[in-house]
């Protein structure tokens, strides 16, 4: 299936949202969005999709939960001064653009997409998918589990992403970011970030509401007080 069409949803799939709509997605990004920091890079992803042709077959979704991470001076950034350059967070480097893909305590991959200049170190973790077509191989590739892509580690699985794609060109198969639906202020929630020691309260993490692909976890509201400024 092309993925410019979605699969019917599911009985009692939420409706209002622009992926379930008759109008079709974007046919190009904003010119340098992803270089514009990864704050404001994790708001323009909601509505974007990724497309999985891993071992040949076709999946694909639309980014609901978004994550970002500032690069040196964030603290609970894998690019954080302390870490410095290494072998584990090379691609975070850049360019924009690239995948970043980390093990998380072990066991889950989880993917980023690489924001900013080349050096800084920003990414944005991909929290979570809505999947609209090829369901039934990411929903085998969860084992028959749901949500299918609501968390990071569930979004990797459900699109076959592992380490093998750190450092991969996200314009190129076999994972490919293309554009999507814009998405209305109306539905987009801000909160701090999820499971982060440091900065649990800074406000980066970004959300469709209404969407199932969001993932459930706890999170403090957002608290732009506390972030330090300028806000990129």
């Amino acid at each position: 299936m092309s993925a410019a069409r979605a699969e019917p949803p599911a009985g009692g799939a939420p409706t209002g949202l622009p992926w379930h709509g008759p109008r079709g997605p974007r046919s190009r990004f904003p010119a340098g969005w992803l270089s514009a920091g990864a704050r404001l890079a994790a708001r323009a992803l909601l509505g974007a999709r990724l497309v999985s042709t891993v071992d040949g077959v076709e999946v694909w979704g639309v980014i609901v939960e978004t994550e970002a991470y500032l690069g040196r001076e964030d603290p609970d950034s894998h690019a954080a001064t302390r870490a410095g350059l290494t072998a584990r967070n090379r691609s975070m480097f850049g360019p924009a653009g690239r995948a970043y893909v980390y093990r998380s305590y072990g066991i889950h991959w989880c993917l980023n997409v690489v924001t900013g200049r080349v050096g800084e170190g920003e990414a944005l973790l991909v929290r979570g998918v809505e999947p609209l077509g090829g369901m039934a191989v990411a929903a085998l590739r969860r084992g028959g589990r749901d949500p299918i892509a609501a968390g990071p580690g569930r979004v990797a699985q459900a699109l076959g992403v592992t380490g093998a794609l750190d450092g991969h060109d996200l314009r190129n198969p076999p994972l490919r970011l293309v554009p999507g639906w814009d998405v209305p202020g109306a539905l987009i929630r801000v909160t701090g970030r999820v499971g982060v020691r440091k900065a649990p309260e800074w406000p980066l993490r970004f959300l469709v509401a209404g969407s199932p692909g969001v993932s459930r976890a706890p999170a403090l509201m957002g608290d732009s007080a506390a972030f330090p400024p300028p806000l990129r």
